[in-house]
């Protein structure tokens, strides 16, 4: 009765269901997997934001470039307080406001961007609080430069002089007078009454849309070998029942069509 899984019909449906079962377990496996790093990334990143903030504050300089291991470190610089910018549109504690950001020019000839607070309501700068004078020595959280458009940072253009969207080189390039450093730091302590900044995880380390989206596609690669196995075994059956009722002479007969004379 099942001799028809000698045809070659059937030759080829096996073949491709033995080659899609073991790809799609493999493809759903490997995205597990990349959920998985993602979570523990995200451990990793909330227990070191914990030990970071009673580390000892290394230098500037040692710290850079930033990457997923540097990034919230507590770091240190000296040098003075330069110009001064406002960041619109940014949340802290589900707040609305915008932070103040001033360029700390260095020793080395380059300005470091230092977000020294953040403050309530629109961006008025008359709230923000002028950068103490002389020579400053600053600790914050290390921060890689923003990218507009990701992770809440606005990519909007054409801001009133004073302001930036972004906190970058890229951006901040075109609006001061210095040479910059691919980073900025989050003071442990904001200046002058304002509410201090929390360092942010390091890009691709939290549990975002990314994350469940590979958790979403583990379902679906398993979903689609399941499938898999569900068609075959009702071809299979089909197949069977059509060759038993042959067997058995169950199969109707075609009636012939009547023949008519012209």
């Amino acid at each position: 009765m099942y001799r028809f899984l000698l045809t070659p019909r059937w030759w080829g449906i096996n073949v491709f269901v033995l080659l899609a079962i073991p790809f799609c377990i493999f493809m759903g496996s490997w995205q597990l997997s990349r959920f998985e790093g993602r979570v523990q990334e995200h451990r990793s990143a909330t227990k070191q934001a914990a030990s970071d903030q009673h580390e000892t504050a290394r230098s500037l300089d040692s710290m850079l470039p930033v990457d997923k291991a540097t990034s919230g470190r507590r770091v240190t610089a000296s040098g003075h307080y330069g110009k001064q910018l406002l960041v619109p549109g940014r949340q802290v504690d589900g707040r609305s406001g915008f932070y103040v950001l001033t360029l700390l020019r260095t020793d080395s000839g380059k300005a470091l961007p230092v977000v020294r607070g953040w403050l309530p309501g629109r961006v008025d700068a008359a709230k923000a609080p002028a950068a103490p004078g002389g020579e400053v020595t600053v600790t914050g959280a290390l921060q890689a430069s923003e990218t507009p458009g990701d992770n809440g940072v606005s990519a909007q253009g054409g801001l009133p002089a004073g302001q930036t969207a972004a906190i970058s080189s890229a951006s901040l390039v075109n609006l001061v007078p210095y040479r910059l450093y691919d980073a900025w730091i989050t003071l442990d302590r904001a200046d002058s009454g304002m509410k201090a900044v929390p360092a942010a995880a390091p890009d691709g380390t939290g549990l975002d849309l990314k994350a469940f989206q590979n958790l979403g596609y583990t379902g679906e690669w398993f979903v689609f070998a399941g499938f898999v196995v569900f068609m075959w075994f009702r071809l299979l059956r089909r197949e069977a029942e059509a060759a038993r009722d042959a067997e058995l002479g169950l199969v109707p007969q075609e009636t012939p069509e009547p023949v008519t004379s012209g």
